[in-house]
């Protein structure tokens, strides 16, 4: 068995990374995608290593000669490269690919190290790596028959959303046997060049191939297996992620802020989304819409206040609808100047937003991270500005509504400006949810602002979504300036409208993710290193008490169970303490997350 390799290309979309080097010499993890399709050759028992160079070449010859050792290596020249594609590459090497079996495979690949060596040790001579068609996948797609056979190849221009169920990507690992190389795959390759040129995709042969009755090309389901193809610096960056070297693997998903649809078999219990809404009827509602509200601009400011006033009902001119809760704690960061008290750790927009005032902590921790309104009341005294998160984000503590408002009243009579963020409020059990976003207590109280994020409890954070709501209409004024007036877009705009006909099945999800805290936290406090704290939220802190530390745990689920959870190591307030937050979903995904961690307490205990 023999591996040829395609890497002739300039990798031109890959910018600076490709300046003066191919694409196999980028590196992943802190090593290049060569040593690591070396590795996994070596792994396979392949030694006999052929690679068809252009761009680059005498580089790419050198680094080999200086860094690969225990491979026969080969090199075949494209001095083509800028002008042909690699159907032409590969007939260079025809003559080599008809000499033994091989293993077929290009240069912007990465993938688990024994993916090869299974391929080789399958019983099936010819062989197509193909993946389950996932949203980030981009090139030629598969058909399959029952018998795993590949029946068709879809080119990119064929391709057809509708039909995504069906569709396989290909990896582009094959595996040829002489025999197919010689009788099918090399007459094939060397007839399509004839008739369509140099300048096309050698799957384009494979594709003639499938036709046959007697091409018998089947498919390696490679399944959950890691894989990604590296066609520009994004690819670059999320292939980095995913291949991270295990001290930086949980860093490399954290600094994504998000995202993580990018990556399909990570579950997320970091950030904070109700999972029981919006209702299918509802996406389905934004669905139909869709065509429409892509191509419309949203509306102006005005009539943003409109919807959401009807959502909240509530005065619209106490109103600013902002590109998700963020956006308007940043513009509050413009505006309030002097000292800020806020209880910690907190939520780090409200410590990164203000960084002209000076902050008053009022560390929570020292009421076992309970919101305490006697000391909340006595910092209020000496601050212009102090903030609340009810529920408190990250501990979940809550202040019930009439300790609430005496803080509110307090700082009235100081003339200190009480912000409230009730974004997590709706999650509160159903006989402790309440809401300041009224027009009486709003008006009674000019020196409240309320902030809400949407995105978060109603599910939406793609759509970014948040509600300011103040009776101070001077300070309104001044906020509206740093907002431009289409700071949210056509979807966000049409959702405001239409939230009053899922009304009920909010409130229900509501319901739905209280029942699923209280059973979470029963199943959390069965682990014998964690220590679960009360929450009114939808997610639960919980201490970690154990001989690894708080980053240690969420770097081991992210590498064995493939969960992310929330690390608090890095906010202020803890003391030194080992904490983590873990978000609340629905049952079947409580279930996964629990079950990791017994297996890890059952390994703890011995």
């Amino acid at each position: 068995m023999q591996a040829l390799m395609l890497a002739a290309g300039m990798g031109r979309r890959l910018g600076k990374f490709t300046n003066n080097q191919t694409k196999c010499m980028v590196e992943v993890g802190g090593r290049t995608l060569l040593d690591r399709t070396v590795e996994a050759l070596k792994i396979a028992g392949i030694r006999k290593f052929i690679i068809v160079a252009g761009y680059e070449a005498d580089r790419l010859i050198e680094y080999t000669k200086q860094n690969i050792k225990g491979m026969d290596i080969e090199f075949v020249i494209n001095k083509d490269y800028a002008s042909t594609n690699n159907i032409f590459s590969l007939y260079l090497a025809r003559n080599l690919l008809a000499q033994d079996d091989t293993i077929l495979l290009e240069s912007d690949l990465i993938y688990d190290l024994d993916l090869v060596k299974k391929m080789v040790d399958n019983p099936e001579k010819n062989l197509v790596a193909v993946a389950k068609y996932k949203h980030w996948m981009d090139g030629t797609v598969a058909l399959l028959n029952e018998n795993n056979e590949i029946t068709e190849f879809i080119e990119k221009k064929d391709f057809l959303f509708r039909d995504v169920n069906n569709y396989y990507k290909t990896v582009n690992i094959y595996k040829f046997s002489k025999e197919f190389s010689n009788k099918q795959y090399i007459p094939f390759l060397s007839a399509y060049i004839k008739a369509y040129g140099k300048n096309r995709y050698y799957e384009l042969v494979l594709k003639a191939i499938a036709h046959l009755s007697s091409a018998n090309l089947k498919a390696y389901d490679i399944g959950n297996t890691p894989w990604y193809e590296i066609d520009d610096a994004q690819d670059l960056h999320i292939a980095n992620t995913i291949f991270a070297k295990d001290e930086d693997r949980l860093h490399a998903y954290e600094f994504q802020f998000g995202g993580y649809w990018r990556f399909t078999d990570l579950k997320d219990y970091c950030y904070l989304v109700n999972p029981y809404y919006p209702s299918q009827k509802m996406v389905d509602h934004l669905k139909y819409f869709f065509d429409s509200l892509l191509r419309a601009y949203p509306s102006g400011m005005n009539n943003q206040r409109l919807a959401s006033g009807k959502m909240f009902n509530i005065d619209e001119r106490y109103l600013l609808v902002g590109n998700g809760a963020a956006e308007l704690i940043n513009v509050l960061g413009r505006v309030i100047k002097g000292t800020v008290g806020i209880s910690l750790p907190a939520f780090n927009e409200y410590i990164r937003c203000f960084p002209e005032c000076e902050i008053k902590p009022i560390y929570s921790i020292e009421d076992g991270f309970k919101l305490n309104k006697k000391r909340l009341i006595d910092v209020s005294k000496s601050c212009d500005a102090l903030f609340i998160i009810n529920p408190d984000n990250p501990s979940g503590s809550f202040l019930k509504e009439k300790d609430l408002l005496a803080i509110v009243s307090e700082c009235k009579k100081n003339n200190t400006l009480c912000v409230v963020d009730e974004s997590f409020i709706d999650f509160a059990d159903c006989d402790k949810r309440y809401t300041f976003l009224k027009d009486d207590i709003l008006a009674e109280y000019p020196n409240m602002i309320v902030i809400k994020s949407i995105s978060k409890s109603y599910g939406v954070p793609g759509l970014r979504l948040g509600v300011l709501a103040t009776s101070n209409e001077e300070l309104l004024i001044t906020l509206r300036k740093y907002l431009p007036i289409w700071n949210i877009n056509s979807f966000a705009e049409y959702f405001l409208q239409i939230y009053g006909c899922y009304e009920k099945e909010y409130a229900e999800s509501c319901n739905k993710i209280a029942e699923q805290r209280k059973k979470l936290k029963e199943n959390l406090q069965r682990i014998s290193f964690l220590k679960v704290h009360d929450s009114q939220a939808n997610y639960l802190m919980c201490e970690v008490q154990a001989n690894f530390s708080s980053k240690d745990l969420a770097g081991r689920l992210l590498k064995e169970h493939n969960l992310l959870i929330k690390d608090l190591s890095d906010k202020e307030g803890f003391y030194g303490k080992d904490f983590i937050r873990i978000a609340v979903k629905d049952e079947y995904e409580n279930c996964i997350l629990w079950k990791a961690l017994f297996e890890i307490d059952k390994e703890l205990k011995g």
